[in-house]
């Protein structure tokens, strides 16, 4: 039987459950707004710029978190900036993410000096060993950035994923709120690529998302529950991966996967519960009601 306590024992596993939460709390408070405006996969290029950004960093002999934030930024904002003036389809612009970042971090960090595809390998996949002090200021910082916009602009965001012209007309200031999303988005995607990896940093932002949808009807208690579960999936993924020394990105997604489908499976009787409840009102509805009467002259 293990003993879950001496993992603590190890400054990077201690490094390593701190950055899962921290993740496990951001990437689905991002993924919620992402999910109510359908871009769930925004997250998937933005982690391909992210790419590009990790090169530059092995380039310039810098870290490669903060490269990889203001690389992927960049990228989140020309990418909003397409999608909102019309000049390209939001699919398209996402395609260009994609290709564009992913070739660029394969050519520089082909060019760095010393550099090779292998150094890529921890920041696509994650891996729980090379999370560095450094990293872990990098992870914080980003994280209460990216808390401190989803918590405190919730209800600005809301109106705008759900209906930029309306939000428009009450005032408010949707590119603002747009760009600062995006920008929001990227931090998340640098903040998780050390444990998740880049390449499935997107489906923690979404899958607790989806699965909170299947018991929650309410954004302000799905956006809760969704971090819940981030951070359930996360700490659990990180745990496993450590005693049976898998990679974590991938154990952490397959535990949200199967999180997901239990919870869809438990939800069932509730669907049909609401469906039958519905079904008398609509009937009742359907029925055309007796004219007013009406006093005569």
């Amino acid at each position: 039987m293990f003993d879950f306590l001496d993992l603590l024992d190890y400054p990077f596993m201690q490094r390593a459950l701190l950055a899962a939460l921290l993740i496990g709390l951001a990437a689905p408070a991002v993924g919620t707004y992402l999910v109510q405006r359908r871009q769930a996969l925004m997250g998937d290029g933005i982690g391909h710029v992210a790419l590009t950004g990790v090169a530059l960093g092995f380039l310039m002999n810098t870290s490669p978190v903060w490269t990889a934030v203001a690389v992927s930024a960049l990228g989140a904002v020309a990418m909003e900036l397409l999608r909102s003036s019309g000049r390209a389809r939001g699919d398209i612009a996402l395609a260009m993410l994609f290709y564009g970042g992913m070739a660029g971090g394969v050519l520089i960090i082909n060019v760095a000096p010393g550099g090779s595809t292998a150094n890529l390998t921890s920041y696509l996949w994650g891996s729980i060993t090379t999370v560095s002090p450094e990293d872990i200021t990098a992870i914080v910082w980003l994280s209460v950035f990216v808390l401190l916009v989803c918590l405190g602009l919730r209800r600005q965001l809301f109106a705008v994923c759900q209906d930029e012209e309306f939000a428009r007309v009450t005032g408010l200031p949707v590119r603002v709120l747009n760009l600062l999303l995006a920008v929001t988005a990227a931090a998340t995607v640098t903040v998780a690529m050390r444990v998740v990896g880049l390449l499935l940093v997107s489906a923690l932002m979404v899958i607790p998302v989806v699965t909170a949808q299947q018991v929650t009807r309410g954004f302000a208690v799905t956006l809760g529950l969704a971090a819940a579960l981030g951070v359930l999936v996360s700490l659990s993924g990180t745990i496993t991966s450590y005693y049976a020394d898998v990679p974590p990105g991938a154990t952490i997604v397959l535990i949200a996967l199967g999180l997901f489908a239990v919870v869809s499976l438990l939800a069932l009787p509730l669907a049909r519960g609401r469906a039958r409840r519905a079904l008398p009102r609509e009937a009742g509805a359907a029925e055309p009601a007796e004219p007013a009467l009406t006093p005569g002259p």
